[in-house]
């Protein structure tokens, strides 16, 4: 009986699958329009009442997106105020919508990346996560490995597509 040979690992490919590091903390949303007047305007004694008031504590850990869903001009401070309040609570504070705040945490994560390891390897950057992976997070962790991979490619070990190969010298 011939023996099964696994043509992947044999070939020093490493799958690199964003998924893998994608972190379990909850996401959360804090909406200034719920502490506006009317939802529409900021009364600044009233404003700081209420986040005085507020149990910080259910963000605990959370990455959180500190947004305005109304039409009201907010002043830039009201924002600094909540980051003020956030900070040393929840886990990464972004300004934005749920979905910048996903591309956020992975800019973090990619930044603080040890690529170490993957110096002059060919890496396979794994496609079709279940989870909210950011495009942007891909774009990032091209720009982070392409300076020390010997190549990069997209998709599965069955069907990659190529993105770079370093030249010989």
């Amino acid at each position: 009986m011939d023996e099964i040979i696994n043509k992947v690992e044999k070939s020093g490919l490493i799958t690199l699958d964003l998924e893998d590091i994608y972190p379990k903390e909850p996401r959360m949303l804090f909406d200034l329009k719920d502490y506006l007047y009317e939802g529409l305007v900021l009364r600044e004694k009233e404003f700081r009442e209420n986040l005085s008031k507020l149990d910080w504590k259910m963000y605990e850990n959370a990455y959180v997106a500190v947004t305005c869903t109304s039409d009201a001009i907010v002043p830039s401070w009201s924002y600094l105020l909540i980051a003020n309040y956030l900070t040393g609570v929840a886990k990464l504070i972004s300004f934005g919508t749920l979905e910048d705040l996903e591309r956020d945490i992975f800019t973090e994560i990619i930044d603080k990346m040890d690529v170490d390891s993957y110096k002059d390897k060919k890496i396979i950057i794994k496609g079709c996560s279940r989870k909210p992976v950011p495009q942007n997070a891909y774009l990032q962790l091209i720009q982070k490995l392409k300076p020390i991979a010997s190549s990069l490619m997209f998709g599965e070990a069955c069907s990659t597509v190529p993105i770079f190969k370093k030249k010989k010298l």
